[in-house]
Order: C-alpha cells, then structure tokens, then sequence
C-alpha cells in the first residue's frame, strides 16, 4: 500500500476551492493542492440529473493524514455530501515524492 495519496473533491467557486486549499496545506495536512476551475459535473442528486460548474481539487496527501483530512474537508465543504475519493499514488519522481511525504507532515503536537 502507497503511503501517500492523490484525493479528489469539488467546489463550487474558486474562493471556496482556494480556502479549504489553504487550510490544508498550512495545517501540513497536504502538501500541495492544485485548483482546475472551470470543470462541468454531471451527476444524480436526490432524483434529479443535474450539472454544475466547479473546481476540481487535486490534493497531494499522506495515507496517516487521510482521516483527519477527510474530516477538515467535510467541516470547511459547503456541500452536504462532497465528493472525496482517495488514490494511492504508486509511483512517480522520488525526490518529488519525498517533498510531498515531508510538506503532507503536521508538526508533532504537544501534550
């Protein structure tokens, strides 16, 4: 299993996108969170099939955040049911690979 992960969610604007980025990253939740805006998503909701402008988030994560970053997400997202899936990331440039494991590390915490 892949210790680090690539995590997919949606906004509905880029204000929204770009704050919940930001809560990650300066919490070292993630490393890095790249924002694609202008994405069309097509989906089912309560019946109906609707479409909305958004902007896709690619977080860059380690597996041991993935819980507590699901959470923050959740806390920050506007939506009542956001989209969050998970994909390891398997390969890829190690010295790339090692900056994402050292910026996706939170502080040790005392106490």
């Amino acid at each position: 299993m892949s210790d680090l992960q690539l995590v997919l969610t949606t906004a509905p604007d880029s204000l929204i996108a770009e704050a919940i980025a930001r809560v990650l990253v300066e919490t070292q939740l993630a490393a890095c969170v790249s924002l694609l805006p202008g994405i069309t998503s097509v989906y089912r909701w309560q019946g109906q099939v609707e479409s909305a402008r958004e902007v896709q988030l690619l977080i860059k994560t380690r597996s041991a955040n993935m819980e507590q970053l699901m959470d923050e997400i959740t806390k920050l997202h506007p939506y009542a049911l956001p989209e969050l899936i998970a994909l390891p990331i398997e390969g890829g440039l190690q010295t790339y690979l090692d900056w994402l494991r050292f910026g996706a590390t939170p502080p040790m915490r005392a106490g």
